[in-house]
């Protein structure tokens, strides 16, 4: 089972030689998810050897250039390399609206199905869900309807032991007695208790990813124990009153969330240009919680 997150854009509103707009790449047990498409990101999708052709869901949150404006491009790329499975696109009701115009008026169709989803805000729901992987949206506070996503893996339930399923020489029979609970008589007249048949379930990772936004404790029931929490931290304490002004957040009220949370590990990203190092917002964050990271274009991340 694969969870890992590649950041290719981990600045703010202005892409730098060293930060690109916001977009994560996410693979979480073979589904392949893309957060935000700042403009540029195909070129990062290259740069950092993704294979974008793979993208099954992109995931949009809110409707600031700077995390969509590389949408229209990537589809027409994959347009272009010859991409003929469908794509879900997820983000506020308006983007299709202004993703099929820009699509279509040059002339073009495409070879494969956009399936857009949209969100009202302030929307709590289920966006993508299969036998593997659930996506959720939670509503986030910014200038304009945002969202952020949490991503979850399945529970694949019911696992039997085969290695003491065949010690003890157990009927194909025995197994929906095992899959119920019961325990089994072997044909030896042994008695097997049913935990000895089973694999105990591993736990389910989770991730959140808390895009634009003011500080809130309004998010704390959709991110609680996450496994990673990533969390824009576009200012540090200095910048206080810019970061109210502009509905954003401080490393340091990043930290806060996370400790709130109790979620494992903290990631900031969405940073100043104005800043030409981030090692304050890291030690900001970490007054509050002591498990953070900093966000850099190419970083990747193991769950």
């Amino acid at each position: 089972m694969k969870f890992e997150i590649t950041i290719l854009g981990s600045g703010s509103s202005l892409p730098t030689v060293e930060r690109n707009s916001t977009a994560q790449f996410i693979e979480c047990n073979n589904r392949y998810i893309l957060i935000d498409c700042g403009e540029g990101t195909q070129i990062q999708l290259r740069r950092f050897k993704v294979k974008f052709q793979k993208l099954d869901i992109i995931l949009i949150s809110h409707l600031h250039g700077d995390h969509y404006f590389g949408l229209p491009g990537l589809i027409s790329s994959m347009h272009l390399l010859g991409r003929d499975k469908p794509l879900k696109i997820v983000g506020p009701k308006e983007l299709e609206n202004l993703i099929r115009p820009l699509i279509e008026i040059g002339g073009h169709h495409l070879n494969f199905d956009l399936i857009f989803i949209s969100l009202d805000y302030p929307a709590n729901q289920i966006v993508f869900d299969d036998k593997k992987v659930e996506i959720t949206c939670f509503p986030l506070k910014h200038r304009i309807p945002t969202h952020g996503y949490l991503i979850s893996e399945k529970n694949t339930g019911f696992k039997l032991n085969k290695p003491a399923f065949d010690l003890h020489k157990l009927r194909l029979t025995d197994i929906p007695k095992i899959k119920n609970g019961e325990d089994i008589l072997a044909p030896n007249g042994a008695h097997i208790p049913n935990h000895e048949l089973i694999l105990v379930p591993r736990q389910v990772k989770k991730y959140a990813f808390c895009s634009d936004t003011k500080f809130t404790e309004t998010i704390l029931p959709f991110i609680q124990s996450v496994d990673l929490l990533y969390h824009e931290a576009t200012f540090i304490n200095e910048h206080l009153s810019r970061a109210k002004q502009t509905f954003h957040t401080t490393a340091a009220q990043a930290g806060q969330i996370a400790n709130a949370a109790n979620v494992k590990c903290l990631l900031i990203g969405h940073f100043s240009p104005r800043y030409k190092t981030m090692d304050t917002h890291k030690i900001e964050a970490k007054r509050f919680f002591n498990n953070v990271m900093l966000a850099e274009d190419g970083l990747m991340m193991k769950i």
